[in-house]
C-alpha cells in the first residue's frame, strides 16, 4: 500500500518512458536491479513512439563503422566528440541485435533487414519497420516492461525536482537521494527515495510554436538537472525538421526523411526543385541546410509552405513503403500519389543538453542522463538523421553498467526525506495566466530563436523570458503545482538556457545561424553554462571536462 506522502524506495528511478528510458529499465531489470519508471502520461507516449524513419546502424554489406563515423562527424560541423561518435556507432549493430532478440520485427529484404537512405548519409543504413519504426520498437519494449517483475511503472507521474545531499544541507560528496513526484491522477506530490536517478526525459522542442514533438517535450530533465547544479552545453543547436505537413488538421505530422531518401523532391508551388541551389546533395542535404533553404525560399517568395513531391514514384511503391503516412494524409484529404504535400520546418530535436559522460554519468553522483536530454558530444552542432534512436539504445547499454557499479558502492539505505510541504500554498485562482504565458513563450521563441536568428532577436527573447519567469516563479511560490505549471516552469528555464547559449555563440555553425555572424569561426568550441557559483553546486568532474571544452 502506497503511503499518502511517500513512495517505496527504489534502487533506480528512470524519469521517462521513451526508448532510452525503457531500454535502460529492461537492461537493469534483467540484471536483477529494482527499477521504477516515471511516465508523465501513458507509457511510451513520448517522441520515440512517433519516430518514423528508423535507426542508423552500419550493418549493410557496402557500409562500415568508419563510414558511419565519418558521416556523423561531417554533419556535426566540427563539434562532435570523436570518442562518443566511435562508441555509439561501434555498438550500434549489437543494439540492433538486442532489439531483434527482444521481438522487434524490422522490414526485411529477403533474408536481411531492409535498409533505406536519409539526409547526410552516404550509404543505405537506416533499419526500419515500415514507416512506423518507433511504434514497432516501443510496443515491443512496453510489453516486456509491463510483464517484468523487477520494473515498477508509475504512469501519470511527473517528476517535480531532484533531492540531493547538499540540498538537504549534508556535507561531503553531493549525491542523489530522491525526487519529489506529482501523482497527476490524485493531484498530490509525493517523496520518492532512491539510490540513483536516470533522466531520459527528451528535449525541449515544445518551446517553439511549430514542432514535430508530442506535448511531453518540455525540457524537464534539463531544467531539473540545472536546478540540481549540473552544467549544460550547446543548447543553441535545436534541429528543425525540414518537412512537417502544413495542414490545419495535422497538429504535428512529421513526413519522414526517408520519403526524400526514396526519391521525393522538395519543390516550389510551380513544381520547380530548389535544393540543388543550396547543396550538392540536393534533397538529401543535412537537416540544417534543408531547413534553412526552405525558410529562405518561403521568405523570398512570401510562401506559407513549400511542397514534398513523390508523384513521380510508383503509386504502389508509395502506398507500400509509407502505409501509415499514406493513410494519415488521406484522412486529411491529401493523396500523396496524386498531389504534392505542403510542408514547413518545425522544431524537432535538442542536440545539446546536460553534460554527460560516455557512461551517462553527470556532475551529481548517482544522477545519469541519457537520450535527447543529454549532451555526450555525439551530435555536435547538428544531428545526423536516425542517430537519435541509436544513441538511446547504446547509452542505455553503457549507462546500466555504470549504474550497477555505482549501486555496489552507494549506501544501502536512503536518507529519510521530508514530505512535500503545501501548508503555505493554495489552489490556483487563475490558471489562464499559465495558458497565456505558455502561448507567448512559444510564439516569441519561434519568431526570435528560430531557424534564422540575430543578436537583437535573441535580446528580445531573453527580455521576454525574464518577465515570464518572474510571473511563473511567483505563481509557483503561492499555488499548488499542476502539470501545466510544472511544464511551463521547466520550459521557460530550458528556453532561457537555450538563448544564453545562442548569445555566447558569435558565429554560424550547424543548426545555429545568425545574421550578425553568418560565417563559422576559425575554431569550433562548445558553449558551456554552469549554474551560478554556489558551494552546494558540484564542479564539472574530470571525466566530463572533455564534453565542456
Amino acid at each position: 500500500m502506497i503511503d499518502a506522502t511517500h513512495l517505496p524506495t527504489a534502487e533506480t528511478v528512470i524519469v521517462g518512458g521513451g526508448l532510452a528510458g525503457l531500454s535502460l529499465a529492461l537492461r537493469l531489470a534483467d540484471a536483477d536491479v529494482a527499477v521504477t519508471v516515471l511516465a508523465k502520461t501513458a507509457l511510451t507516449e513520448g517522441s520515440s513512439r512517433y519516430a518514423q524513419g528508423g535507426i542508423a546502424a552500419a550493418i549493410g554489406t557496402d557500409d562500415s563503422i568508419a563510414q558511419h563515423v565519418a558521416d556523423t562527424l561531417h554533419t556535426g560541423a566540427g563539434l562532435c566528440n570523436p570518442q562518443a561518435v566511435q562508441q555509439v556507432v561501434e555498438r550500434g549493430p549489437d543494439c540492433i541485435r538486442w532489439l531483434i532478440d527482444a521481438g522487434v520485427h524490422f522490414t526485411r529484404a529477403g533474408q536481411d533487414c531492409a535498409l533505406t537512405l536519409e539526409g547526410g548519409h552516404s550509404r543505405r543504413r537506416i533499419i526500419h519497420a515500415g514507416d512506423a519504426t518507433g511504434r514497432a520498437v516501443m510496443e515491443t519494449l512496453e510489453h516486456r516492461a509491463r510483464t517484468h517483475t523487477h520494473i515498477r511503472l508509475l504512469e501519470y507521474h511527473i517528476a517535480v525536482d531532484l533531492i540531493s545531499a547538499h540540498r538537504l544541507g549534508q556535507s561531503g560528496t553531493n549525491r542523489i537521494l530522491g525526487l519529489y513526484v506529482l501523482d497527476v491522477r490524485h493531484n498530490r506530490v509525493m517523496t520518492l527515495p532512491t539510490r540513483s536517478v536516470a533522466l531520459a526525459t527528451g528535449g525541449c522542442a515544445k518551446a517553439w510554436l511549430y514542432t514535430s514533438n508530442p506535448d511531453t517535450s518540455t525540457g524537464d530533465g534539463i531544467a531539473m538537472a540545472w536546478r540540481a547544479g549540473c552544467p549544460v552545453t550547446n543548447l543553441e543547436f535545436i534541429q528543425f525538421h525540414p518537412t512537417c505537413l502544413y495542414h490545419p488538421g495535422a497538429k504535428s505530422l512529421l513526413l519522414s526523411e526517408t520519403m526524400r531518401g526514396e526519391g521525393g523532391r522538395l519543390v516550389l508551388p510551380d513544381g520547380k526543385a530548389f535544393m540543388q541551389h543550396y547543396s550538392p546533395m540536393a534533397d538529401l542535404a543535412p537537416r540544417d541546410i534543408t531547413a534553412r533553404a526552405i525558410d529562405q525560399e518561403m521568405k523570398r517568395a512570401g510562401l506559407d509552405c513549400v511542397y514534398l513531391d513523390v508523384r513521380h514514384l510508383s503509386a504502389r511503391f508509395v502506398r507500400e513503403r509509407f502505409p501509415s503516412l499514406y493513410k494519415r494524409c488521406l484522412s486529411l484529404g491529401v493523396d500523396m500519389t496524386l498531389q504534392p504535400l505542403p510542408v514547413v520546418p518545425a522544431a524537432h530535436y535538442t542536440c545539446g543538453g546536460i553534460i554527460a559522460g560516455l557512461d551517462g554519468s553527470t556532475a551529481l553522483d548517482g544522477l545519469y542522463a541519457i537520450g535527447e536530454c543529454a549532451a555526450t558530444g555525439l551530435h555536435g552542432a547538428n544531428r545526423l538523421a536516425s542517430n537519435s534512436l541509436l544513441e538511446c539504445l547504446v547509452m542505455a547499454a553503457t549507462a546500466q553498467q555504470h549504474i550497477r557499479r555505482y549501486l555496489d558502492g552507494a549506501p544501502d539505505r536512503c536518507t529519510a526525506l521530508s514530505a512535500w510541504d503545501e501548508s503555505r500554498v493554495s489552489d490556483p485562482d487563475e490558471m489562464v495566466v499559465v495558458a497565456h504565458n505558455w502561448d507567448e513563450l512559444r510564439r516569441f521563441m519561434w519568431d526570435y530563436v528560430g531557424i534564422v536568428r540575430s543578436t537583437r532577436r535573441l535580446q528580445r527573447a531573453a527580455h521576454r523570458i525574464r518577465l515570464l519567469q518572474e510571473e511563473v516563479c511567483e505563481f509557483y511560490a503561492h499555488f499548488k503545482v499542476s502539470p501545466d505549471l510544472l511544464e511551463l516552469r521547466n520550459l521557460l528555464l530550458a528556453a532561457d538556457l537555450t538563448v544564453q547559449c545562442a548569445q555566447q555563440r558569435q558565429e554560424s555553425r550547424g543548426l545555429h545561424y545568425t545574421l550578425d555572424f553568418p560565417c563559422p569561426g576559425d575554431v569550433a568550441r562548445n558553449t558551456l553554462l554552469t549554474p551560478d557559483a554556489h558551494p552546494l553546486n558540484p564542479p564539472i568532474p574530470r571525466h566530463l571536462q572533455a564534453q565542456a571544452t
